[in-house]
């Protein structure tokens, strides 16, 4: 993962920075990358690409006979190997 070192960053900057990542449970360098994909607009948070995902997800259809597999028959199955 390539490197990125920053010099000569205003001490009032750096100190919002590590408010903020405080406050989201992030590294300084993780609210660093969050927020330079937010300024390169590249900015869909976790949770809406989930969100995104799930019903992208709801809207595949599922064959009837893969509806018709029991699961424990499957881990049995494993088991038993």
């Amino acid at each position: 993962m390539p490197l990125l070192q920053v010099r000569g960053c205003p001490e009032d900057l750096y100190k919002k920075v590590a408010l903020v990542a405080k406050r989201q449970n992030r590294t300084i360098a993780q609210q660093v990358v969050v927020l330079l994909e937010k300024g390169l607009g590249q900015e869909e948070s976790n949770r809406e690409r989930r969100q995104r995902l799930l019903r992208a997800l709801e809207t595949c259809k599922v064959p009837g006979k893969a509806q018709a597999i029991d699961a424990s028959e499957l881990v049995r199955e494993d088991r038993d190997r």
